[in-house]
């Protein structure tokens, strides 16, 4: 099997992760909301257990965690949770970026379609919002901010905490697709002015099919947000439906051991990153974005007079890699992200995004670089 470089689109299972997971399959697999019972007991604890480790991630608490199948899911629940409000109170305004992922962008079409004005703020080649850009955009019926924490293609950081001051004492949500950064960048999403954190658990080293939205408080307040689902009362009323109690424990894992080991993660993942660039820096090769900005595991470049498909095919038995979001694969169109940043069309075709973790072993970097140069 080739060497996976994907984990933008989906990480493996930590092995300790695997190991709650198969447990609360097949031991513990009890019903949280069965309060006859034992096993209903320790479901509802593993529950809550896991709501303590998300939340202490970002420094939130466990009452403000509710648990989704996703990030997709979460952004969408941040997002139009919010639209009767909006409504309510007459603040139609969204403003967003053109780097965020589909699963932001359109709930925002779904916004517009209802009547609401929605800016999606550019930003350049650096690939990054400037937050003098949103300071400018912001009007007193701006709603709601959405700004992802890093780009999944580009693995570009925003800058969060910046927004989060320009906002100030607005009355505007701030929201974050955290999906690439939760349990990887900590700090920024420590800040209390971020009231909506979406959170992946494939990301994260958990499996697929669970998530989390952090709402927080301002002060006794939470964000009003309001179900896009009925059918039962759990999850605060928001999400409902039987818990996965398994899932939840899992991604409760991840983030306890993302927390425990971020700087040793975020170190092994800066070293693979320093061979690949100094192993590919004979090619010529042009990397995306500003590099000062980019998070430790992704690498996002282009090659001249290459196509990435030719690159993908030439390279498949060595390294599993990508050229762009797993989410819009199907499609042979430019990277909305590299047009976002105004890269021609051939050099867009040409970009290859390369991600690891701290579990990828070590690749034979000499045999990658001579099946690209065979190419040029």
């Amino acid at each position: 099997m080739p060497i996976y470089l994907d984990c933008n689109a989906t990480t493996p299972l930590e092995p300790e992760v695997r190991d709650i997971l198969l447990h609360y399959l097949t031991e513990e697999y009890g019903n949280e909301g069965s309060r006859t019972h034992e096993l209903g007991a320790r479901a509802k604890q593993a529950v809550q257990r896991a709501r303590d480790q998300v939340a202490s991630v970002v420094g939130a608490q466990r009452d403000e965690v509710v648990f989704t199948s996703g990030a997709t899911e979460s952004n969408n629940l941040a997002l139009l949770g919010l639209r009767r409000t909006g409504e309510d109170s007459g603040r139609r305004h969204i403003l967003t970026t053109s780097i965020e992922h589909k699963a932001v962008l359109e709930p925002c079409e779904i916004f517009a379609d209802s009547g609401f004005e929605v800016e999606r703020l550019p930003v350049g080649e650096s690939g990054w919002i400037d937050p003098d850009t949103v300071a400018r955009a912001l009007r007193p019926d701006t709603l709601l901010v959405s700004v992802m924490q890093v780009n999944n293609e580009t693995g570009v950081r925003q800058p969060l905490e910046e927004i989060a001051t320009v906002l100030g004492d607005h009355p505007a949500y701030l929201h974050t697709d955290a999906a690439q950064g939760f349990g990887k960048d900590l700090a920024p999403l420590r800040n209390p002015r971020i009231d909506l954190i979406s959170v992946s658990g494939h990301k994260l080293y958990a499996p697929k099919g669970v998530g989390a939205l952090i709402a927080r408080r301002r002060g006794y307040d939470r964000p009003p947000l309001q179900p896009l689902m009925h059918g039962g009362g759990q999850e605060r009323g928001l999400r409902p439906g039987t818990l996965p109690v398994a899932l939840i424990a899992a991604l409760g894992k991840a983030a306890e051991l993302a927390e425990r080991d971020a700087a040793k993660r975020s170190e092994i993942c800066r070293q693979f990153r320093g061979k690949a660039l100094s192993a590919l820096s004979g090619l010529e090769i042009k990397l995306t974005g500003d590099q000062s900005r980019v998070i430790n595991h992704v690498l996002n470049f282009s090659v001249t007079g290459l196509d990435s498909e030719a690159l993908m095919v030439a390279l498949k038995d060595l390294v599993a890699v990508s050229n762009g979001s797993a989410c819009t694969s199907s499609s042979y169109t430019p990277s909305h992200v590299l047009a976002a940043m105004g890269m021609d069309g051939q050099r867009a075709h040409g970009c290859v995004r390369l991600s690891w973790c701290h579990m990828t072993p070590e690749i034979d970097w000499e045999a990658v670089v001579e099946r690209i140069r065979s190419l040029v």
